[in-house]
C-alpha cells in the first residue's frame, strides 16, 4: 500500500464526515467562482477602457445634458484627434420589459472613437449611409427572435416623444456588431443623432456625453484640463475624465461591487476554515493510536507530517474543484441569459487559477496544526488509547 492510497483511505475513513466537509468547502469555491465572475463582468468596462480616449460630461451629473456647440468647440483643442457624441435613449421593444439600450450618436466619428467594434462587410458604410439605421450588437441581436438584418423595427420611448406626440420611432437594422474580443460589450444598439435631433418635440440641439480620442496618452491631462477650462463659468460647466476613471465611476454607483463581493466571499471562507480546521483537528485526535501504530512500522515524524497535511490539501482540492466546475456552470447558463444585460460573463483563467491557489492554500491552513499534533504523538501514548 503506497502513501497515495493512505492519503486518500485517511480522507475518507468517515465517509459521512468526508462528504460534509467537501460539501462546505464546494459552498465556499461555488460562490467564489460565481461572484469573481459577476465581479469580473462589472469591470469589464474598466478594463478595455482605451489609454487615449475621455469622456466629457455635465460637471453636475452625467445625465444632464450640454449644449450641442460644445461639440464642435473641442475638436478645436490641441491633442485632440477624434470627438464624437452620444445621447442617451433608452427605448424599448412592443412592450417596458423588452428594454433596448439605445444611444442617437454622430456615426462616423463614432466608429473612428470605438474601432474595436467589429461590422460585418460593408456593414459600417451602411450604417453611416442610412439615415434611419440602427446598428445592433451581436448580444441584442439574439435577445429578440424576430429581429434581423434588414428588418424594420419599432422602438418606443418612455423619454423622448417626436414633434407629433409619437413615442415610437422606427428605425432600419442595417448593421450588426461585436467587439473584437469577448469583454467588449455587444448589448446595445446606436443610431444617427441627426435622425433623432431632427424629430424631437423637446431637448433638441443638446449632447449627453462627448468620447474624445488624444493624439497620445501623454498629452491627456492638458487636454483634460484645457476642455473643462473652457466651459468654466457656463452654463453647462464640464467634467472630463479618461474613459477608465468614467467606467469605474458608473459601476460605483451600484456600489462598492468589489467591496461587497470580498467582504462575502471572506465572510464564507472564514466560517468553512474555522468548521474545517476544527472538524480535522477533531479527527486527527480519534487517530492517535492508528498514528503510533504507523510509527511502530518505521513511519518518520516528517513522513507522518506530510501524510495528514495532504489529506487536508485532497479534501480542499475536491471539494474545490467540484464547486468551481459548478459555478462554471452556473456562469455559462447565466451568461447566455444575460447576455443583453451583462455582456463578458464568464469565469477567466485567472479566477481559476487563483481559486486553486487558494484551495491549496486552504488545504495548508486547516491541517497544518493536525499535521504538528499527529507528528508529536508518542508510540507509548498512542498505544495506550483504546
Amino acid at each position: 500500500m503506497n502513501d497515495l492510497t493512505l492519503i486518500r483511505k485517511g480522507v475518507f475513513r468517515k465517509k459521512v464526515r468526508a462528504t460534509l466537509l467537501i460539501l462546505s468547502i464546494l459552498v465556499a469555491f461555488l460562490i467564489f467562482g460565481v461572484l469573481g465572475a459577476v465581479n469580473a463582468a462589472f469591470g469589464a468596462g474598466v478594463d478595455t477602457a482605451a489609454a487615449n480616449r475621455l469622456v466629457t460630461v455635465n460637471k453636475i451629473n452625467f445625465t444632464l445634458s450640454m449644449p450641442y456647440a460644445y461639440y464642435g468647440r473641442v475638436r478645436q483643442v490641441d491633442g485632440v484627434e477624434n470627438v464624437t457624441h452620444a445621447n442617451w435613449f433608452g427605448g424599448y421593444y412592443q412592450e417596458p420589459r423588452n428594454f433596448v439600450q439605445s444611444f442617437a450618436v454622430e456615426p462616423a466619428t463614432y466608429l473612428a472613437a470605438y474601432p474595436e467594434l467589429q461590422f460585418g462587410e460593408g456593414q459600417a458604410e451602411a450604417f453611416i449611409n442610412t439615415r434611419d439605421c440602427l446598428a445592433v450588437g451581436a448580444d441584442l441581436l439574439t435577445q429578440f427572435e424576430d429581429w434581423e438584418l434588414g428588418r424594420r423595427i419599432p422602438v418606443r420611448s418612455n423619454i423622448w416623444r417626436q414633434q407629433d406626440g409619437s413615442d415610437t420611432w422606427e428605425f432600419e437594422i442595417c448593421a450588426v456588431f461585436d467587439g473584437e474580443q469577448d469583454n467588449v460589450p455587444a448589448n446595445y444598439a446606436f443610431f444617427h443623432y441627426e435622425y433623432y435631433n431632427e424629430a424631437l418635440q423637446f431637448g433638441s440641439d443638446e449632447i449627453g456625453w462627448m468620447v474624445i480620442n488624444t493624439t497620445d496618452p501623454s498629452v491627456n491631462d492638458q487636454v483634460i484640463a484645457d476642455i473643462d477650462e473652457m466651459f468654466v463659468n457656463s452654463r453647462a460647466e464640464s467634467e472630463t475624465t479618461t474613459e477608465g476613471a468614467f467606467n469605474q465611476a458608473f459601476v460605483e454607483q451600484f456600489g462598492n461591487i468589489g467591496m461587497i463581493l470580498t467582504l462575502v466571499i471572506s465572510a464564507a471562507f472564514a466560517t468553512i476554515l474555522m468548521i474545517v480546521g476544527t472538524t480535522m483537528f477533531l479527527a486527527i485526535s480519534e487517530r492517535t493510536r492508528e498514528i503510533a501504530v504507523l510509527k511502530t512500522l518505521g513511519f518518520s515524524q516528517p513522513r507522518i507530517f506530510t501524510h495528514v497535511l495532504s489529506e487536508s490539501v485532497l479534501l480542499s482540492l475536491i471539494g474545490g474543484l467540484i464547486g468551481l466546475g459548478l459555478a462554471a456552470l452556473f456562469v455559462s447558463v447565466a451568461a447566455a441569459a444575460l447576455s443583453a444585460f451583462l455582456p463578458g460573463l464568464s469565469m477567466s483563467t485567472e479566477t481559476i487559477l487563483t481559486a486553486v491557489a487558494i484551495m491549496i492554500g486552504f488545504g495548508l491552513i486547516t491541517g497544518l496544526v493536525p499535521a504538528i499534533n499527529a507528528m508529536r504523538v508518542q508510540i507509548v501514548d498512542g498505544l495506550s488509547k483504546s
